[in-house]
This record gives structure tokens, sequence and C-alpha cells, in this order.
């Protein structure tokens, strides 16, 4: 991740970049991303910390090591330990053994997914699952595929096996104004859950805290104009859910 209010453009990354993915270019420092390796060279040698690493290789003991450190948290609270992400299922067989650590040590596990996920792929996982919190983003395939870049199939196909198997499971609706807000968005996601047996819905409204991490990856930010939805908004929708039975909050 590049900050460049704190680069000076002193060139340090440049000279030591063994894959030439760091040029000088007038008064800027430009980034290659398809010749990036995150080998580090560059964060060695910056002087003003314009450079980081997001994201580390770390094993299953490592991380238990860290959870059990907080088991008195969860005993307190009831809780326990979330594997979230990103998707924790494009590493299942990491996400087994983590799981699977984790109930050995008696602690509650929460795997929190988007759903696009193979069949075959959850059977390795769901005997150490104790609950399911699923995202669910918009129930028109057409609408789907044109937001995200890919179907919906996959990811309903998911939500059906999971309810199937009786693990108490959490839908959760990132709501994001103009793309899948409308009382028909909602209308169809709430017959959806009920279809599935699925008793609460937790709307997660639209925020900008992620733009800075666009910017510090050079990704362009493409919902510049959207806004977060407002209270009264959010309290529309939920009645649309609770109008089903369902319960919803956000």
């Amino acid at each position: 991740m590049f900050d460049a209010f704190r680069c000076t453009h002193c060139g340090r990354c440049v000279e030591v970049c063994p894959h030439n993915a760091s040029v000088k270019h007038e008064n800027t420092i430009r980034i290659s991303r398809e010749r990036c390796l995150g080998c580090g060279a560059c964060i060695a040698q910056c002087p003003n910390e314009a450079r980081q690493l997001a994201g580390r290789e770390i094993a299953v003991e490592e991380i238990l090591e860290e959870v059990v450190q907080d088991r008195p948290f969860y005993e307190n609270s009831g809780g326990g330990v979330t594997l979230s992400g990103g998707e924790p299922m494009s590493q299942p067989d990491f996400t087994r053994a983590l799981l699977k650590r984790c109930k050995e040590k008696g602690l509650h596990t929460v795997l929190d997914t988007s759903g696009y996920v193979q069949a075959e792929m959850w059977d390795q996982v769901l005997e150490y699952v104790d609950m399911i919190l699923f995202d669910l983003k918009q129930m028109d395939t057409r609408k789907h595929k044109a937001y995200t870049g890919v179907s919906n199939e996959l990811i309903l196909a998911s939500a059906r096996k999971l309810a199937s198997q009786k693990i108490p499971m959490v839908i959760r609706i990132p709501l994001i104004p103009g793309y899948n807000d409308t009382d028909k968005d909602s209308a169809e996601c709430a017959r959806f859950a009920r279809e599935l047996g699925i008793n609460t819905v937790e709307l997660l409204p639209f925020h900008r805290l992620c733009s800075n991490k666009y910017t510090k990856l050079q990704k362009e930010w493409k919902l510049g104009e959207v806004i977060s939805p407002s209270q009264a908004r959010l309290e529309e929708l939920q009645e649309i859910f609770t109008a089903q039975g369902l319960n919803c909050t956000f």
C-alpha cells in the first residue's frame, strides 16, 4: 500500500526494487502493480513510512495462540471466534484446520461468508461451525452480475445448502443506495429468507471507511457519489422484513 501524502519522492524505493515495479516519473512515484511481488524491499528503505504490506502469512497455531488469550472475553460476553474476510472459504483447508482447533479448545465458532463457494467445499468445514453469517447482496441475477462481476446462482445454492444443515444462520444485506436498496430488492430478500426458514436479517448500511484503502492501492473508488442511507430509509426497509415475520436489525 502506498501513501502518496507521506512520499517525498526521494527515489530510494526505485533504487532498491528488484522487479522495477517502482518508477520515478517527474515529481511522482508510480507503482506497476503487475510487476510488484510484495517483497517489501521498498518498505525497508522508505524514510517516511509511505509504504506498507497489508496482510501476512500466518500458521493456524499462531492464530490459535492469539485467540486463546481472549478466552475471558468470550466467556464474559457469550461470544467466540468469527472467521471473516475477504472470504475465508477461499482458503478452505486453512479455514477447516482453524475451525477444528477452535472447537478442540471449546470455543464457539462463526463463519462469515459471501456464499460464493462450490458445494463440495462446504462439507469440509460445517462440522466445526456453530453459526453462519451469510452475505446476500442482490436476488436479481442480472443485476448481481452487473454489479459484482458474477452470477448469484452459486450464492443462492449455497444459502439453500447451509440453511438445510440446521446451523443457526443470519442473513446480512449490505445496503448500497442505487444498487440494492429498493423496496422490491428488500421484499425479494425477505421472501428468500422465509423460504430458507431464516428468522434473522441484518441490514448493513453502506459506508466509506474502505475508500482510503482504494487510494493506497491506487484503485479507482467507483462509489464516490453514494451516501449512506438515512435512518428513515433504514426504518422503511426494516418494516418490509418485519412485515414478513422476520427479526430485522440494522
